[in-house]
C-alpha cells in the first residue's frame, strides 16, 4: 500500500534516541508500585508441585500426583508477572487536522505518545500489540516482544495512508482488540472520540482488560477563531454548514457543546472502570505519560 509521511511532525523513526531517552522515566513507572496499584492483573499460572503441610488448602491437591507418588501433594502457582500492553490509535481525518502552525496535529501528538508507550514496553520487555485505523484498519498485530515490533510499530505511526479513508472505524478498532488479547492486557486507546458506537466495544474490552482512554484534545475544540461566515465540513461524515464563528453566541453555544461533550466522556469512562485521561496538543505526551504511571488509581 502507497504511504505518505506523517504530517507537521519530526519522523519518530529519526526521533527514536530521543524517545528512548524519554520512555526511560515511563518504563521506571511501568514497574513501580504505584503503577502495580493500577494494573490489577489477576493472571496465575502454574509453578510446579510440594509436599502438602498441615493447614494447606485441601482444594489445592493435586490428586494425580498425589496418587503417582503415594503422599500428599500440593499445586503451587505464582502471580503472573509479565505485563502486556496494546495500544489502539487512531489516524482520521479529524485527528490529522492543522488548526495551528505553532501545534502538532491531533494525529501527531497520538503517535509520539503510542511510540513512548512502545519503547517503554521493550525496555521492560513487555510484549506489545497495535491497531491503527482511519475510516478502515489499515494496520494490526498481536502483542510480542522485541525491537523488531517496536520499529515496526514507530514505521507504521510514522507513515500513514496515501489516501484517507474517510469517517472512523473506532468500534471495530476496540473489537478486533479485544478478539486477539488473550491474557489480561493494558490498553491504550488513543482518539478523540468524534464518532459513535465505540461505548459498547469499550465497555466489553474493559471488562477483561484494563484500559486507559486518552482524549486527544486541540485549542479550536473549544475556541474558535472569528473568521467571520465559515463553511463547515465534517470530515468523517463529509456534512457541510455555514457557521457564524465571529458570533459570540455561537462562539458560547460551541464552548458549551464540546464541554459538555468532554464530562460526558469523561463520567462515561469513570462509571465503566476506564482511566480517562485528556491529552492536549500543546503539551508534551511524555509529561502526561509519567503522571498516568505515577498516579496511584483503580481502574476497578
Amino acid at each position: 500500500m502507497s504511504k505518505r509521511y506523517l504530517a507537521n511532525n519530526e519522523s519518530l523513526i529519526k526521533k527514536a534516541l530521543y524517545l528512548r531517552l524519554m520512555a526511560e522515566d515511563i518504563a521506571d513507572g511501568m514497574k513501580s508500585g504505584n503503577f502495580r496499584s493500577l494494573y490489577r492483573g489477576q493472571g496465575i499460572e502454574f509453578a510446579g508441585v510440594r509436599d502438602y503441610i498441615r493447614g494447606d488448602d485441601i482444594r489445592t491437591i493435586d490428586w494425580n500426583v498425589t496418587a503417582r507418588m503415594g503422599r500428599p501433594y500440593i499445586k503451587v502457582f505464582e502471580e503472573e508477572r509479565e505485563l502486556q500492553l496494546f495500544l489502539i490509535t487512531d489516524s482520521s481525518l479529524s485527528m490529522q487536522l492543522e488548526t495551528n502552525s505553532d501545534r502538532r496535529t491531533k494525529y501527531a501528538s497520538a503517535a509520539e505518545t503510542a511510540a513512548l508507550v512502545a519503547i517503554a514496553a521493550e525496555i521492560n520487555a513487555c510484549p506489545t500489540g497495535a491497531v491503527f485505523f482511519d475510516g478502515a484498519i489499515h494496520f494490526s498485530c498481536e502483542p510480542s516482544l522485541g525491537k523488531e515490533t517496536t520499529m515496526q510499530i514507530l514505521n507504521h505511526l510514522d507513515r500513514l495512508p496515501a489516501t484517507p479513508t474517510p469517517g472512523s472505524v473506532l468500534p471495530n478498532a476496540i473489537s478486533a482488540a479485544a478478539k486477539v488479547l488473550r491474557k489480561r492486557t493494558l490498553v491504550f486507546v488513543l482518539s478523540d472520540f468524534r464518532c459513535g458506537g465505540w461505548e459498547k466495544p469499550l465497555i466489553s474490552l474493559a471488562q477483561k482488560n484494563d484500559v486507559i482512554a486518552i482524549n486527544i484534545h486541540d485549542a479550536s475544540d473549544e475556541e474558535l477563531p472569528s473568521l467571520g461566515t465559515v463553511v463547515f465540513k465534517d470530515t468523517e461524515s463529509s456534512l457541510q454548514m455555514s457557521l457564524p464563528s465571529s458570533s459570540p453566541a455561537f462562539k458560547k453555544e460551541w464552548r458549551s457543546f464540546n464541554e459538555m461533550n468532554q464530562n460526558r466522556w469523561q463520567s462515561f469512562c469513570i462509571k465503566h472502570g476506564i482511566m480517562p485521561v485528556v491529552l492536549d496538543t500543546k503539551t508534551e505526551p511524555v509529561q502526561v505519560l509519567n503522571q498516568i504511571f505515577a498516579r496511584k488509581a483503580k481502574l476497578r
